[in-house]
Order: C-alpha cells, then sequence, then structure tokens
C-alpha cells in the first residue's frame, strides 16, 4: 500500500495532520485462522449499508471495516495508505489531483472494480435531497473526469491539501456502478468479508473473501461476527465471561474487573474523541451567543473528568480540534467553570435567571446521563436550571441529536483540522449539529486548505479554533481517550489507530488470534 507520512506530505507540498498512534507492546507475527468476535454500542434497527447514513462504531467496524474499502485509509501509525487506490498525485495548486486506481481488484458479486465505481460511488452523497455527512467532501469536487479505466482525476472548486485525507471518510464507501441499490441492500464490497448474514440493531456475520488483494498484510480472521451490545454493563459482562473477544467504551466505574481478570487487557489511546452538548444557535434562547457563553461557564469541566472519565481523559475547551491534532490551540484561554461570569452573560442577554431542557441518553457518550446531572448542579449555581430529558437509547442518533435543541453528543474528532471543521461546523453540513454560521469561519475555512504553508495553517486554524470558542454553539468539556477491551485470545501489531474507536473501527483486518 502507498504510505505518506507527514514528512512526506510537507516534501510533495501536501500538508496535513497526520496523528501519533500508540498501544500495547509488541505482539507475535500475526496468523491466519479463528473467530473474531465483537460486542460494539451504536447499533440502530434502523442500519443497513447505505454508507451515507453510518454514524457510530457498530456500522463503520461492518461497513468499512469489513465489508467496503475506501479509496485512502488512515493507517494504525497514523500515516495516510492507499487503499482502493495506489498512488495519487497534485497539481501545483492542489486543485486537480489524479488517483491511479488498484487494479485486479473485484466486488464480492465477481464485479471487477475501476473509476466508474469510484464516480458513482461518489456520487450518490450529491444532489437534491441527498442526506450524508460526507456531502461537503464531495460536493467540493467540480469535476470527476475517467482518464482510463483504473485512474480518475478530480477538479476541485478550490485547491485543498487535505483532499486524500477526506477520501477516507467512513461514509465515502466504494460500490459497484450500476448496481448500487443491490450493493446496499445486500452489502456487497470490495472488503475482506463478505455478508454472511446481517440483522440491522442486533449482528453481522462475514466470512474472509479467498484470494483478496490485502491477502499477506491484513484479513487474518476467517469469520467475524459483531454483536449489537449497547448496554455497557451488558458489554463488560459479554467479554468477561468469554462471549466476546473485544468490546469498545468501557465502564470506567467497574474498571478493576477487567484488570484484574488475567484473561482481559484493556488498552488505551490519546485521540481527538470529544463528548459534547450541543445548541442549536438558531433556537431560542440559544440564538443569543450570551446565552451560549452562560451555559460555557456553568459547567464544571475538571469534574467532569475526575468523576465521569476518571482521569481517561483531559479538559475541553469548547473547540473540536484536539491533542492529537496537528495544528491544536493548546495555549487557547480556557473557559473555565465560573458561576458569576456565567450570571454576568446571562445579565447581557437581558434575564437573571434562565430554564433549559437538555436531551440526554448514554447512546450519546458513556456516562452522558452522569454527566447531565453534574451538568445540571453546577448550572444551579449560575442561576440557570437544566430540566434533564431521558431519552430512548434506541433511535437516539436518528430522533434526538440534530433535532433537539440542545442534547448529549459524541465526536471521534477528525484526522485533520479541515475534516472536523468540513464535517460539523461548516455552513450548511448535513452534520453541523450546532447550526453554526460564521462568515469569517468560512473564509479561514477556504484558505486553510488551499495553503501548503504550514506557519500560514496554524494561525489560519488557531483563528478558527478562537471563532467556535467565542461563537459557537458546541460546549465541549472534555476530550476521552478511546478505551476499549480485549480477550487475551486476541491480539494486534502493538500500534492502535487513534483516529476513530477500536482501530479506527479495523480490528478485523489488523488483528488476529493470539
Amino acid at each position: 500500500m502507498t504510505r505518506f507520512t507527514r514528512r512526506g506530505l510537507l516534501g510533495t507540498g501536501a500538508a496535513a495532520g497526520v496523528l501519533a498512534a500508540t498501544g500495547l507492546p509488541v505482539r507475535a507475527q500475526p496468523k491466519r485462522g479463528g473467530r473474531l468476535r465483537m460486542g460494539l454500542n451504536g447499533a440502530n434497527t434502523s442500519d443497513s449499508w447505505d454508507g451515507r447514513t453510518h454514524s457510530d462504531i457498530f456500522m463503520s467496524s461492518a461497513a468499512s471495516g469489513c465489508v467496503f474499502d475506501t479509496l485512502t485509509v488512515v493507517a494504525a501509525d497514523g500515516s495516510l495508505q492507499g487503499e482502493l487506490s495506489e498512488s495519487w498525485e497534485a497539481s501545483s495548486d492542489a486543485k486537480t489531483w489524479t488517483f491511479n486506481l488498484r487494479q485486479g481488484v473485484t466486488f464480492h458479486n465477481g464485479k471487477g472494480f475501476g473509476a466508474d465505481d469510484v464516480i458513482e460511488s461518489l456520487k450518490m452523497h450529491v444532489g437534491e435531497g441527498v442526506k450524508s455527512a460526507a456531502k461537503p467532501i464531495v460536493e467540493s469536487i467540480a469535476e470527476m473526469n475517467k482518464m482510463t479505466d483504473h485512474q480518475v482525476q478530480f477538479v476541485l472548486d478550490e485547491g485543498n491539501a487535505d483532499f486524500p485525507y477526506l477520501l477516507a471518510d467512513y461514509h465515502l464507501l466504494m460500490y459497484p456502478a450500476g448496481q448500487i441499490d443491490e450493493a446496499i441492500a445486500k452489502g456487497i464490497g470490495t472488503g475482506l468479508y463478505r455478508v454472511q448474514s446481517f440483522d440491522p440493531g442486533v449482528r453481522f456475520v462475514g466470512t474472509r473473501v479467498d484470494s483478496h488483494y490485502k491477502d499477506g498484510e491484513f484479513g487474518w480472521f476467517d469469520e467475524v461476527e459483531i454483536i449489537a451490545v449497547n448496554d455497557i454493563t451488558a458489554r463488560m459482562n459479554a467479554l468477561l465471561t468469554g462471549q466476546v473477544d473485544v468490546i469498545n467504551d468501557i465502564d470506567f466505574k467497574t474498571e478493576s474487573l477487567l484488570s484484574a481478570n488475567p484473561n482481559t487487557e484493556i488498552f488505551e489511546v490519546t485521540g481527538n474523541q470529544q463528548f459534547t452538548f450541543p445548541m442549536l444557535t438558531d433556537v431560542a434562547p440559544f440564538d443569543d451567543n450570551n446565552v451560549r457563553m452562560a451555559i460555557k461557564h456553568a459547567v464544571n469541566r475538571q469534574e467532569m473528568v475526575d468523576k465521569i472519565l476518571l482521569g481517561h481523559g483531559s479538559v475541553g475547551n469548547d473547540s473540536p480540534i484536539g491533542p492529537a491534532n496537528q495544528y491544536y490551540f493548546a495555549n487557547m484561554e480556557q473557559h473555565s467553570y465560573d458561576p458569576e461570569k456565567a450570571k454576568w452573560y446571562l445579565k447581557q442577554s437581558g434575564m437573571d435567571s434562565l430554564s433549559v431542557d437538555l436531551s440526554v441518553s448514554n447512546a450519546a457518550f458513556t456516562g452522558a446521563t452522569d454527566a447531565a446531572q453534574l451538568y445540571q448542579a453546577s448550572a444551579k449555581g449560575a442561576g440557570i436550571t437544566i430540566n434533564l430529558v431521558q431519552e430512548p437509547a434506541d433511535g437516539y442518533w436518528s430522533n434526538v441529536w440534530l433535532k433537539k435543541p440542545w442534547c448529549a453528543c459524541y465526536w471521534s474528532g477528525r484526522a485533520t483540522e479541515d475534516l472536523m471543521f468540513s464535517t460539523a461546523y461548516a455552513t450548511g453540513a448535513p452534520w453541523n449539529d450546532t447550526h453554526f454560521e460564521n462568515e469569517r469561519f468560512m473564509e479561514l475555512l477556504v484558505q486553510g486548505r488551499t495553503t501548503f504553508d504550514p506557519d500560514k495553517r496554524r494561525d489560519i486554524y488557531y483563528e478558527m479554533q478562537q471563532i467556535v470558542h467565542d461563537e459557537g454553539g458546541a460546549v465541549i468539556p472534555m476530550f476521552a481517550n478511546f478505551v476499549g477491551a480485549k480477550s487475551s485470545k486476541v491480539t494486534n501489531s502493538g500500534t492502535i489507530g487513534n483516529v476513530y474507536k477500536v482501530d479506527n473501527a479495523r480490528v478485523a483486518e489488523r488483528w488476529w488470534m493470539a
């Protein structure tokens, strides 16, 4: 696979943030065989093989982690690699990109992979009425040109130094041209595992594809079973009793049970995962920035890190760019818990007190309900009454997030600043969960994409972080480490990705039986 390190990208002018990854000690060499069983949360009965709808770890692990491939992929060590593309070149202004596709790849139904599949798979993310988190990425492409059967040229609206990273987004799955509806219905991809069975919101089973292009590099299990276990206690018990081999998001309160068990190991990496409380900035009272600032100063962030994360993370500062990003603004003035300052901001909005509803469920993140209760208690001192609305876990992401004025949420973070801001903060982006709009922010977003100079990019991304810190609608009280647990029956290289949960949702590809 083509590997692009940060130094290599800078050398070619394609500057992009590359994440460092740490994990368990180096293990023995991989070997084929066995059945991987994973117990993951984030499953819904509405789940499907339509990558445009994927929003959590269950479907990401089953889709981009098993059944489908993307053009590029962020490796466990943070470098960018080619997946269905072998290499790529950019024009000097980063506006025209040419991707050379891998040859000899077939879909699970026998159809050969090529340029037509790339173009049609990307076009499904745009168009009137299309809902896709990756829509802003594809909309930035002005032209998609088939140069040969295995070469595609993309001409962007404006230059984007991070473009190859954007194509690693787990929504941008490659489907067979002319058969996309069937591929979504049946799960037909080019991935290491073909669908044996799929019960949405319950279970996925995949079997290893023979003679795959990743043979000898990835895909060591004969079978993969992913079981939906949304309840954290049930997930922990499933691992402790040997029903599954890997789980995500452990319960920190009962972490000692896993640590004391000789058959289980905890794995943890520092990434950009953030636990958030987004407010819709176009809905009263959150349309007043003074109210938003009052709410930001009404939360005791350190208390949440101590009591919810139990030390497995750090204090957030209402910017989504985290400690694993290249241009993280570590010295930005910290939003602190200050009831008097919160009261001052309320007065600026013409109020002496405030009563607001906060929709919450542990489906949002592990410990979300407890975190909301802490928020409720700390806000009282600022004259803010938070009414907690307990929402059902099933359907939380389709019925609450993006719909209720204030709710609990989590973001895994993104590999680059541009991808994070484009996905969640750009005007009109489908996953802009605060409906944030700022003209200067959008100007900077374009500038950051079109410059290769790292010093200029740093200044740009620092200012963008300051804007969302000062005016954005997301309360980001804490960054949470990615913490999971596994059975001693399975192992890995010792390097675990920190872009997304459970090794960037690629456990089925990268791990093997011990």
